[in-house]
């Protein structure tokens, strides 16, 4: 079985992490994307305190998709600096990341 990884990004606007959602599985870069409630993000930018609320997208795929995800990603993203985190998934349901590794791009 193939390395998953968990990619985590964040949008200022549900119907933008939708968008990107539904262009990742189309295009097979994920397997799934699930778009979270709306959550207060608090950061530095630009040198002032922002706070904005913002929604995570739960990101799965494989671990040799990320350099092509994160290029689609920063293509389509609104952010000029877009929060792209990977996470490695050490352990998981085997058929979930069977599951993964066939709806993703081999």
């Amino acid at each position: 079985m193939k390395k998953c990884i968990l990619v985590l990004t964040t949008v200022p606007e549900e119907k933008i992490g939708q968008k990107i959602a539904e262009q990742l599985v189309k295009e097979k870069l994920a397997a799934c994307v699930t778009v979270s409630a709306p959550s207060l993000s608090f950061y530095r930018w630009q040198g002032k305190i922002a706070r904005e609320t913002e929604h995570i997208l739960f990101i799965k795929t494989r671990t040799a998709l990320y350099q092509e995800l994160e290029k689609r990603i920063r293509e389509i993203h609104p952010y000029e600096i877009p929060e792209i985190i990977a996470l490695d998934v050490h352990q998981g349901l085997k058929d979930y990341l069977g599951w993964i590794e066939k709806e993703t791009k081999s």
